[in-house]
């Protein structure tokens, strides 16, 4: 797909958490084209101590209003310092990068689980709107910390049903993603999951182990976004690709990970 170096214009910064926010950008022009999956490369104005354009899933695109969403979790100084933007600042923004996830034509008999862990949760929201565009019920299970790290819980239910793992234990079931009584009832045949990788291993363990598709959306530290600076490589079977170019999203029959 064409890239695109856009300065799109804040038309909302909403603080979800202490440390989320949801930044709504657009533009005069129409967006561009986007699929669940893609990122971007945000350009981190006025700090001196950020010098690489920060990687951000694109968590949703309303077409109605033309804007994208980005879910921006505040750990460093770039992301802390994007997430003072105000509405109608100028933000310069390289997207859509990357490849997406793979939504197959017929979904007559498709029943995807989708898989979120922290901010991970990001790109499941676009993918759950496309999946469901497309005539599918997907079934989200989210994980986090706990219920303060449960995002956009609302935008996940109307698209379908919505299970939850809190570490805590103060939403849903106390645990992991992968240690879910959802997943001892195995009717799923794709599953597609982004967050922190111990986690997306854990559930491609279990994808494998019980025969089931599985597309993973690594987070490997991507610097350029075009696959210039070969910071983000992961081993492949077809040797080291770049996350940035040739993911971010894997099927995990590619990965050579100890599944």
């Amino acid at each position: 797909m064409k890239k695109y170096i856009l300065d799109l214009v804040v038309t909302q910064n909403i603080k979800l958490h202490a440390n989320y926010v949801l930044i709504k950008m657009t533009q005069a022009n129409p967006l561009p084209e986007m699929l669940p999956g893609q990122f971007a490369e945000i350009r981190i104005d006025g700090s001196n101590t950020t010098f690489l354009r920060r990687p951000i899933s694109i968590n949703y695109v309303d077409k109605k209003t033309n804007e994208v969403w980005f879910l921006v979790q505040l750990v460093g100084d770039g992301t802390r310092k994007l997430a003072t933007v105000k509405q109608g600042d100028i933000v310069n923004v390289v997207m859509p990068l990357g490849n997406g996830f793979t939504i197959p034509k017929d979904v007559t008999a498709f029943k995807p689980l989708l898989v979120g862990g922290g901010v991970g949760t990001a790109p499941m929201l676009m993918l759950g709107v496309e999946l469901a565009k497309a005539g599918c019920k997907p079934t989200f299970l989210l994980g986090a910390r706990s219920s303060k790290d449960l995002l956009q819980l609302k935008e996940f239910e109307k698209l379908g049903e919505v299970y939850t793992t809190t570490e805590d234990g103060s939403m849903g079931e106390q645990g992991y993603v992968t240690e879910h009584s959802l997943l001892n009832n195995n009717s799923f045949n794709m599953i597609y999951t982004c967050g922190p990788k111990p986690m997306m291993v854990s559930v491609a363990k279990y994808a494998k182990a019980n025969g089931i598709e599985c597309e993973v959306s690594l987070e490997n530290m991507m610097a350029c976004g075009v696959g210039a600076c070969l910071c983000c490589v992961e081993n492949t079977d077809e040797g080291h690709l770049c996350v940035c170019k040739d993911g971010p999203v894997f099927n995990i029959k590619k990965l050579l990970w100890q599944i």
